[in-house]
């Protein structure tokens, strides 16, 4: 089997256990009486561990072993969800959490890592491509995760254990080239990923007001939805996501990555504001999927155009940087979610939310609409080539 695809199967099975633990810990922490400020500083926790190991892979990933690190952030995850499964004390959930780096989104050190991968097993012009398929398994891994949510957090350690395996599979060939020293980072890569940062962390520090177990903790305070019922929802959801990371690369390759990141987030963010003013759980829930099937159309794409823009050399550092600022801004959104729930509406963190996100696209417009990829600029001078030779 090819390194793509078992990253593809790997990522697939990370993706089946989060699916798990997106709407399992919510309930798990209704079983153990955790109160809403509880259970966001229970999540803070789980991105905070996050954090801390995107931190690791992105300065030592490539010294330290793809392959190797692939295969213990999975047997770290799979322990702590056992102790969660085993143990009620908040703190020793908490210090499980943290150590599993357990949250309810599969991308962390792993992805960093992946997307250092993927690129070297594609062109250019297929580049998104991949990104799109490797992020359809994974948010269909999480539609079926979610269907399977009753299996608990020891279904979800297993899972891990199941993507260890299969990352130990991986070739040698996935591992950065040998270096004598360190990787310098050209200044112009340095300027683009100051403000892929500044603006990817706004926009993940607004996600994690949303994360799924918020979510789900609110369709059952609100609407008395059951644990069997919100599971179903975030199936169809993860489904809705899966079916527009294919979508995502096909609008791409028009209007390019900017454009699709922007303007598919914006409608998705004015959709999610909506929901908390339906007045039953079945209308806030059709408004809830259209907006999962817009809301994640920005991810390969901005996946493909961090990798695009940075050289081959350094696209660790590039991927670890983005993502290690959007975990960090995760982290902190959640805890702040619980006290919002707590003392003002469990609406407050959609709207909250939604705002943060819209801010975040237009800024995201204004800054990037002119740094293009390669394959875009090509099509642009093509395009410029074109209308030459009609001039003359």
């Amino acid at each position: 089997m090819s390194d793509r695809r078992i990253i593809y199967v790997a990522a697939f099975t990370r993706a089946l256990a989060t699916g798990v633990a997106c709407v399992a810990l919510a309930f798990r922490f209704r079983d153990l009486s955790f109160s809403d400020a509880a259970s966001g500083a229970l999540l803070t926790a789980g991105f905070s561990g996050a954090a801390l190991a995107a931190l690791i892979a992105t300065v030592a990933g490539d010294r330290l072993g793809r392959r190797a690190m692939l295969v213990v952030l999975a047997l770290l995850s799979a322990g702590g969800a056992a102790v969660v499964a085993l143990c009620g004390g908040v703190w020793t959930v908490g210090a499980a959490i943290f150590v599993g780096m357990i949250n309810d989104r599969s991308r962390g050190a792993a992805q960093i890592l992946e997307t250092s991968i993927l690129p070297s097993t594609a062109s250019d012009a297929e580049r998104t491509k991949v990104f799109a398929w490797y992020n359809v398994l994974q948010d269909a891994g999480m539609a079926i995760g979610a269907l399977a949510a009753v299996v608990g957090m020891f279904g979800y350690a297993g899972l891990m254990v199941v993507a260890a395996v299969l990352c130990g599979f991986l070739s040698r060939g996935v591992e950065a080239p040998a270096r004598t020293e360190r990787v310098r980072i050209a200044p112009e890569t340095r300027s683009v990923l100051w403000r892929l940062s500044f603006l990817f962390s706004l926009d993940s520090f607004a996600g994690g007001f949303l994360v799924k177990t918020i979510l789900a903790g609110y369709f059952a305070k609100k609407f008395d939805a059951s644990e069997a019922t919100v599971g179903v929802l975030f199936a169809v959801t993860g489904v809705m996501n899966a079916l527009s990371h294919l979508g995502a690369a096909w609008l791409a390759k028009r209007i390019g990555l900017v454009n699709t990141m922007v303007f598919t987030h914006i409608p998705s963010s004015v959709l999610l504001a909506t929901v908390p003013f339906m007045p039953n759980f079945w209308v806030a829930a059709l408004l809830f999927v259209l907006r999962e099937g817009l809301v994640e159309m920005d991810v390969p794409t901005r996946q493909s155009y961090v990798v695009a823009v940075v050289r081959p050399e350094e696209r660790t550092f590039a991927s670890g940087v983005t993502q290690l600022v959007r975990m960090g801004a995760s982290a902190a959104a959640p805890g702040i979610a619980g006290q919002l729930m707590t003392f003002m509406s469990a609406s407050a963190p959609l709207w909250a939310g939604a705002g943060m996100k819209i801010a975040y696209d237009v800024m995201l417009w204004i800054a990037l609409r002119r740094v293009k990829p390669p394959e875009e600029g090509e099509r642009e001078r093509g395009k410029e080539g074109e209308r030459e030779a009609r001039r003359s």
